[in-house]
């Protein structure tokens, strides 16, 4: 009996060696297949690292690390086996990628649009569009850039929707306060779609709203999924999901072309800025290049304005001398106001510094954005690695912001730390960098200040389950969406 237990083990031990050994086998075989391109002198000077397995590559480390509540272990897992090098060659979304996570290298990437182009996984590109920023070449996103600047983020369009971005808020908040609880995380998206839309299209009814916002959020969640277009897949219920939100924006746009050849009047919103925009050539823009950039921005001003906001009035609400601070600020601009003037101003939001700052470090903090891809058109060197021509360069923003040498205790909410800094280059990547800077930031910025103005003015935040675990992928959120109350408390001195 004896015996046969010896063999059983001796059996058991040897295909699990065998296990170790193929497993092994497969991997190099993996990195030799990506690398068989490369010259010697060139695979000498790839940054360390592990290309993981055939097909999946590092994608169930990556995905691990992100759904075990342990985002930060994946990058930690490169710097245990490979040391504090800053890159990290690894097979990330399909693709060999060179993984950048030190202030220096991120910079040099985002800032290098000679040596490298957007290199978005096919899932973004395909959800996003082919003509929004993420996937047109240089030249072509300069025009469009130029282009779209004005209608966005210019005095003027800023300024007009400051009035019904404050009209929502306090709308939003008298309501949720009404209730007995809420999902606050939920309402807050609804609330910023509402205002995004409203921005694109200066009208449409609540039903049309819901239904788009449902729609939008099946798209949003394919974003950083795995390109499998097959059912039960969430890539492939997000390509349903972009079909019918082009279908409606298509449907809104040839409404309008039908208008303005009529003659009719009407109130003039971003998406007839697009509709009239044109270049020094007399070009003006398709209506696949109209809509892709409406989808880039409500990507933009909608899914992060709302994740941030929430985050921000949580941070706020757990740290009252934070939230003392910023309310008396608040009070101050508001007792500041003309007599006449009926709400917040341009110059009012300007002035909303320490609050600025609570901005920032949620951005640092909460990471919306994770990582950015690019893609290298020629061998390159960055932080004395190479990045072969054809490979993907991951920009890991994340890393950045919570590296303890960059921010020292990184996990504490502190605005103090932005307290007479400038971030140094490449240090703070909320928005991105370079000439692909997310060009809706400063609606996004606007948005969140306008509702934390009558926030902190008027209400306070009870969650029903502050302990309650957080997701990070597609962005980072409690898995109850932020179960609360919202209460009114006693009126502001003005």
């Amino acid at each position: 009996m004896e015996g046969l237990v010896g063999a059983a083990v001796l059996l058991a031990a040897g295909f699990a060696g065998l296990a170790v050994v193929m497993s092994g086998l497969l991997r190099w075989a993996h990195t030799w297949f990506q690398e068989r391109g490369l010259g010697k002198e060139l695979r000498q000077a790839l940054p360390p690292g592990d290309m993981g397995w055939p097909i999946l590559g590092n994608m169930l480390s990556f995905l691990r690390a992100f759904k075990s509540g342990r985002p930060d272990s994946f990058i930690a897992g490169f710097v245990h086996r490979f040391g504090r090098t800053g890159m990290y060659k690894a097979f990330m979304f399909g693709s060999p990628t060179v993984m950048v996570t030190t202030p220096e290298g991120c910079r040099q990437v985002l800032m290098d649009d000679e040596h490298f182009v957007p290199g978005w996984p096919k899932a973004t590109v395909e959800l996003i569009g082919r003509k929004s920023f993420v996937a047109i070449p240089p030249e072509e996103h300069r025009r469009l850039r130029r282009l779209t600047a004005t209608p966005i983020n210019g005095h003027e369009a800023l300024s007009t929707y400051l009035k019904f971005i404050e009209k929502t808020a306090v709308q939003a908040l008298e309501r949720w306060a009404g209730m007995e609880e809420i999902e606050f995380l939920t309402e807050l998206r609804r609330f910023t779609f509402r205002i995004i839309m409203h921005i694109f299209l200066s009208s449409g009814s609540d039903s049309t709203m819901d239904s788009l916002e449902k729609v939008y959020t099946d798209l949003n969640y394919g974003m950083r999924a795995m390109a499998i277009n097959l059912p039960g897949f969430a890539y492939h219920r997000a390509l349903k999901a972009r079909k019918k939100l082009v279908s409606n924006l298509q449907s809104f746009l040839n409404e309008k072309r039908a208008r303005r050849a009529q003659g009719v009047p009407a109130v003039k919103d971003m998406m007839d800025a697009l509709i009239e925009v044109e270049d020094d050539d007399g070009r003006k823009l398709e209506d696949e290049e109209i809509i892709d950039v409406l989808i880039m921005y409500l990507n933009a001003g909608h899914e992060s304005s709302g994740h941030i906001t929430m985050w921000a009035t949580v941070f706020l609400q757990e740290h009252p001398e934070c939230f003392r601070k910023a309310k008396e600020e608040q009070v101050e601009i508001r007792r500041s106001m003309l007599s006449s003037q009926t709400g917040l101003a341009l110059k009012d939001y300007r002035k909303m510094e320490y609050l600025s700052k609570v901005i920032d470090e949620t951005l640092r903090l909460v990471n919306i954005s994770l990582v950015a891809f690019r893609e290298a058109t020629s061998d390159v060197k960055v932080n004395g690695y190479m990045i072969p021509k054809g490979w993907k360069a991951q920009v890991w923003y994340r890393n950045v912001h919570m590296d303890p040498e960059v921010y020292p205790q990184p996990k504490v909410f502190s605005p103090a730390r932005w307290d007479g800094v400038i971030p140094k280059p490449g240090t703070f990547l909320p928005f991105g960098g370079g000439s692909r800077l997310c060009p809706g930031n400063d609606l996004a910025k606007l948005e969140i200040s306008v509702f934390l103005h009558h926030f902190l003015l008027n209400y306070q935040l009870t969650r029903l389950d502050p302990e309650c675990p957080v997701r990070y992928l597609p962005h980072t959120r409690p898995i109850d969406n932020c179960r609360a109350r919202i209460s009114k408390v006693s009126a502001s001195p003005t």
